[in-house]
């Protein structure tokens, strides 16, 4: 009996075991992505940063990130997004994978790195950690998460306008070393300054994506294979650097069996790392050298080709990197003998004056004393040679000063060619609104090119479920939540639709904070290219949309339908030159329902794809009689007339003074008649007339509420119902 008991136990514990087992690999691998690129400083705008980050987002779209990113945020607007970021990182549980890019323009002080927002003012350095967010405070919350794997990017490395000072700033980005289970990357190596790009897309944005899309690669090798082919691309003016504390296996995508086999095997990969420098070639020494990106690997090659072209460029990297090095361990001791010990090596260096500012926090001596414990540090004094380099606060590798000798071609067997579709990138078409990244034309990956499976799909997201087809979106189902938001579940087809609807569905979701604030800003900020309402449709806009002050009736805004203005048609006329049937918003104000005319020859019937069941207390319905000054009808005018009639037909006879008179028809620039039917039922109302001018009135037709009998009626039969008018065919005859 205890021998079948025990059994039972153990059963009932594989049972668990497995079902655990089973519930955590179908939870699967989630992966978030948080990117922004801030491009429209007041100081100048950046000219690719904005572009860059559509395009690295795009990519982890692609690659199965859930991904939230902006354009152009301010400090406020930055912090908020990103700590709803890191609460959507903790509730995705463990063992998540994260990836953070940051566009834009970067500053270091006093040892720590800062990304600017577009309304940082930096008048003098002190203003830095003020005016920016400091990195670490973004990279400290998310090392603190159960995270599998964290990367950061920071494409922030580039030539700042500030103030000239007599106190100036470090160049670039300070060196630091990442948490546990966490990659750090620069798009310019320590302590230099990225050119900036002409576009559309710079070259370290451009290089990571390709690698990012190359299935299978490590995530060392894929940021090694950034390095070279940015290097490449720049004819050696950026050289990019990363540090890497990860150990967990990640790839972004996996490569099928049928793939083609890589041009240069694993294992000749490996030989090639583990060899020594001298045993290449001085061609092939230059690029092993840029390939592994060590201190140690650059002076092999100085001892191996002392007199090759590249001997300056190597110098230059290995004087920025020293230098960087020897920065970070002084300010970790953060000690009046450590800022000593930098000035007493570079009294001149990039850091002089952050060593400085420091010693004036410890109320100690701005000079080094004759005398002091110097620290030790892990790299030698710089030899004379390279002072040259970092004797000033920034390094270019492109300074015509230093007359650098341009790299040669990386080989084969180091880098393979750029696939042909990623050699030059269309550029993307315009934001379809306010904070919205750049949606990039979408290049589709190769067949044997997949995410991994055990990653959980991200919501509603048409580019990774279409990776292989070409971003031309077909037949969207669009519905708006909170500020924009998209859910598709059709595939991507070739069917041509315009660009505006394809850059909608596929566009990268705002924060929802940014969401909040796009709603409220919409219209007010200037940049924006492309209206919504002209993007969804240009036959149909949405006034007010293109920045422009939304028409007033009676001093009110206008009707809305589901929280924005009546969609008008713009291809019809107004009714003359000052007549109109215009409405406020009395007595029903703010419960107005508008709906949907029916057609004439597939347009709608009336200069509005709307009509108002309510007119409230302030309708006023003007006519233009024959062009004569505008009148007020009455109701027998409206009993059996129409305003606008269908074939150029005249109005029928009125009922009253007004009898005979024939009201201007609508017309469409298609050449089709439209009309609209004003029903015998309106209530004319005493208030004064008002007569609104060509500019000012609002660009829409109103109708009343329908006559009982045609509510019963489907829409489309609506058109044909009409009172009956005495003395016509078929009608009774008029009373006399």
């Amino acid at each position: 009996m205890r021998t079948l008991q025990k059994l039972l136990g153990l059963s009932i514990l594989f049972v668990l075991v497995a079902g655990s087992a089973t519930g955590a690999m179908a939870q699967g691998e989630k992966r978030l992505a948080f990117v922004i690129g801030n491009a429209a400083y007041a100081s100048g705008a950046l000219a690719t940063s904005a572009n860059d980050a559509g395009l690295i987002a795009q990519t982890l779209q692609a690659a199965g990130f859930d991904v939230v990113g902006a354009r152009d945020v301010d400090q406020e607007s930055l912090r908020g997004a990103y700590r709803d970021f890191l609460a959507k990182v903790s509730a995705a549980g463990p063992d998540a994978v994260v990836f953070v890019y940051l566009a834009g323009h970067g500053a270091q002080f006093e040892g720590a790195n800062y990304f600017l927002p577009v309304d940082a003012k930096i008048a003098n350095p002190a203003d830095v950690p003020l005016q920016a967010v400091r990195v670490s405070d973004l990279t400290s919350p998310l090392a603190a998460l159960p995270n599998k794997v964290n990367i950061v990017v920071l494409d922030a490395a580039r030539p700042n306008d500030f103030p000239q000072s007599s106190q100036p700033l470090a160049g670039g980005l300070a060196l630091v070393d990442p948490d546990p289970n966490m990659l750090i990357a620069f798009n310019a190596a320590p302590g230099t300054a990225a050119p900036e790009g002409k576009g559309p897309y710079g070259a370290y944005a451009q290089a990571l994506a390709e690698m990012i899309r190359d299935g299978g690669l490590s995530l060392d090798d894929l940021f090694d294979r950034t390095r070279l082919r940015v290097n490449e691309a720049t004819q050696g003016a950026e050289v990019p650097w990363d540090a890497s504390k990860i150990t967990t296996p990640f790839v972004f995508f996996d490569r099928s069996a049928d793939a083609p086999p890589p041009k240069v095997s694993e294992a000749q990969a490996v030989a090639d790392r583990t060899r020594e420098i001298r045993d290449f070639d001085a061609h092939d020494a230059y690029m092993a050298a840029l390939d592994r990106d060590t201190l140690r690997g650059y002076e092999d090659f100085l001892v191996a080709y002392p007199h090759d072209p590249m001997d300056k460029r190597v110098r230059a990297i290995i004087a920025a990197r020293r230098e960087a090095i020897t920065w970070r361990q002084t300010w970790l001791r953060d000690t009046p003998e450590a800022y000593w010990s930098y000035l007493d090596r570079y009294p001149h260096g990039p850091h002089a004056w952050d060593a400085r500012r420091r010693l004036e926090h410890f109320e100690a001596a701005l000079e080094p004393p004759p005398s002091f414990a110097m620290i030790a540090y892990d790299v030698p004094p710089p030899p004379p040679e390279e002072i040259v380099y970092v004797d000033r606060p920034v390094l270019y590798f492109d300074d015509p000063d230093y007359d650098f000798a341009p790299p040669p071609p990386v080989a084969v067997v180091f880098l393979p060619p750029p696939p042909p579709g990623f050699v030059v990138l269309a550029p993307p078409p315009p934001p379809v609104g306010i904070f919205v990244l750049p949606t990039p034309v979408f290049v589709p990956l190769a067949r044997w090119i997949n995410p991994p499976h055990d990653i959980v799909p991200p919501p509603d997201n048409i580019i990774f479920n279409n990776i292989h087809n070409t971003t031309v979106i077909n037949n969207t189902t669009i519905n708006e939540n909170q500020g924009g938001g998209l859910t598709t579940g059709q595939k991507l087809t070739a069917g041509a639709v315009g660009v505006g609807a394809a850059a909608l569905a596929a566009k990268v979701a705002l924060p929802p904070l940014l969401q909040k604030r796009a709603v409220l800003q919409q219209g007010k900020q200037p940049g924006l290219a492309t209206p919504l309402s002209k993007t969804l449709a240009t036959e149909h806009a949405l006034p007010g949309a293109d920045g422009k002050t939304l028409p007033l009736v009676n001093g009110k805004m206008l009707p809305l339908v589901n929280g924005k203005p009546a969609v008008a048609d713009s291809h019809l006329k107004t009714l003359g030159k000052q007549g109109e049937i215009v409405t406020g918003q009395g007595g029903q104000q703010g419960k107005d329902k508008l709906h949907r005319l029916p057609t004439v020859n597939g347009a709608p019937a009336g200069p509005l794809a709307a009509r108002q069941d309510k007119l409230g207390k302030n309708t006023t319905v003007l006519s233009d009689q024959n062009g004569g000054k505008p009148k007020k009808l009455t109701r027998k005018d409206l009993a059996a007339g129409q305003v606008g009639v269908p074939n150029g037909q005249g109005a029928g006879p009125g009922n009253g003074g007004d009898r005979g008179k024939k009201l201007r028809k609508l017309t469409n620039t298609g050449g089709d008649s439209a009309a609209v039917h004003v029903q015998h039922d309106i209530k004319l109302d005493k208030p004064k007339m008002q007569v609104l001018s060509r500019q000012d009135r609002p660009q829409f037709h109103a109708q009343p509420k329908p006559h009982p009998q045609e509510r019963r009626l489907p829409q489309m039969a609506r058109q044909s119902v009409k009172k009956p008018v005495c003395g016509h065919p078929g009608e009774p005859p008029c009373k006399r």
